[in-house]
């Protein structure tokens, strides 16, 4: 029978990934639906405009990933860390100092902490364009590449735009920005300060920032629903995800089929290829690999398709690592490395929300195992690792042979073949490793 699962389940699922990469609490992506879905209701929106507003804001942060590097590379920065406090800053000049001097090159020695303050101050405006339409561009693409309507995708472009003009990229104003937008950006803004200062501290950042950054229609509405305590009470519930999930707006419940989960899976490998230079295209490579391999070993149709879909994801966890671990030219510390380490883990623990991905999850948490019991994060060793890991493993590995990275040079097919090779029986499955061989021969790709 093929594979349908609930729309909305998916991307409840894959939203705690975005809220990897901007450094928030974990479900910040689902509270924000909680908040943005009620303001939308006061509104009296129509039932098809909450559907899409209730996309919007679970995917508001599609674009996110593509300015970490950017971020590290300009700031001398931890961009987590500096996307999670920069949404704590309300644009005014004392507060956005206060940020620079704590977060622009707060890991280097003071006098290049020094230089990287003077080119921030020299080069502020243009960067802060480019850094946030490279986010509001990509998120709008991806999320018409998951087919989500053009609604969905205006709302994630106009996010960072601000009522009286004075936002980011495009520094639109009013009702020129999609309503969706406006309400996604109250809803943000509320879940940011809710976690630091409770109900009344979100009220108060809303209501002070109402005809500037937001829309005071808005925020109006925001607060006739501030006042129900019910509101607050489901926002803290743990049952909080399954509240979002059982009011989807629509008369029909969404079902995805095989194809629409490949583009989703597709579309989120776009996020997770995003956040670093060195990894641009790697999940769909691992793909191809991965498909090459299992097509080799005469694998079943159905079975491809999902390890296609277990390779283009199996990197999803690096989203909630650093680019100055990802992007460090050479090695890692300590901290750093255990910090790389994790990524499978978080891999695992996003898929495995969705109970129909167990196999993917599986994948993305064991992709770093090895058959003698020295990979990571649990040590697993020879039958504990099993044949759909083995397979995306060798053709993760080879892309990262064959790929440029921060601390060397791209290797040629037969030097990263020979490599895998004195791996074999240790390190990786012999089978895998002479089956992806084989179909690069029958390709013409090695030497």
């Amino acid at each position: 029978m093929a594979l349908r699962i609930r729309l909305a389940e998916i991307i409840k699922a894959l939203s705690h990934a975005l809220d990897l990469t901007e450094g928030q609490l974990p479900g910040h992506c689902v509270r924000c639906c909680h908040i943005g879905m009620a303001i939308g209701r006061a509104l009296r929106l129509p039932d098809e405009k909450l559907h899409d507003l209730y996309y919007t804001l679970m995917l508001k942060d599609l674009g996110c990933s593509s300015n970490a590097a950017r971020i590290c590379e300009l700031y001398v920065s931890d961009d987590l860390a500096f996307k999670r406090d920069f949404k704590l800053v309300n644009g005014s000049l004392p507060q956005m100092i206060r940020f620079l001097l704590t977060h622009a090159g707060a890991q280097t020695s003071l006098a290049e902490r020094m230089r990287t303050l003077l080119s921030v101050v020299k080069h502020g405006g243009k960067n802060s364009v480019e850094l946030m339409q490279t986010r509001c561009e990509r998120g709008a693409d991806i999320a018409r590449q998951m087919r989500f309507s053009d609604d969905v995708a205006n709302g994630i472009r106009d996010l960072d735009e601000h009522y009286d003009g004075g936002g980011l990229p495009m520094r639109i104003a009013g009702e020129t920005i999609h309503v969706f937008a406006r309400i996604a950006l109250v809803a943000q803004v509320v879940d940011v300060f809710f976690q630091v200062g409770g109900a009344e501290g979100a009220l108060r950042e809303i209501e002070s920032r109402s005809g500037t950054w937001f829309d005071p229609v808005i925020v109006d509405a925001f607060v006739s629903i501030a006042y129900r305590s019910c509101f607050w009470e489901d926002l803290t519930s743990p049952d909080l995800e399954n509240i979002v999930l059982g009011t989807e707006p629509g008369r029909h419940v969404i079902m995805a089929d095989e194809d629409y989960l490949d583009d989703i899976a597709a579309g989120f490998a776009r996020v997770v290829d995003a956040k670093s230079p060195y990894t641009s295209g790697h999940s769909e490579r691992v793909a191809l690999y991965t498909d090459l391999i299992a097509e080799q070993m005469q694998i079943d149709a159905a079975t491809r398709r999902k390890l296609r879909r277990g390779a283009l994801l199996h990197d999803i966890g690096k989203l909630g690592v650093s680019n100055s671990v990802l992007d460090k030219p050479n090695s890692l510390n300590k901290d750093e490395w255990l910090l790389m380490r994790r990524h499978p883990e978080f891999s695992f623990e996003i898929l495995s929300r969705i109970h129909a991905f167990a196999d993917l999850a599986v994948i993305g948490g064991a992709h770093h195992e090895r058959l003698d019991g020295k990979g990571y994060p649990q040590g697993l060793a020879a039958d504990a690792i099993n044949l759909e890991t083995r397979i995306v493993s060798t053709a993760d590995v080879f892309d990262a042979l064959t790929a440029d990275r921060p601390y060397r040079a791209a290797m040629n097919v037969r030097e990263a073949l020979d490599i895998l090779w004195q791996g074999a029986g240790t390190s990786h499955d012999p089978i895998c490793i002479q089956a992806l061989e084989d179909a690069l021969v029958k390709a013409d790709l090695a030497a």
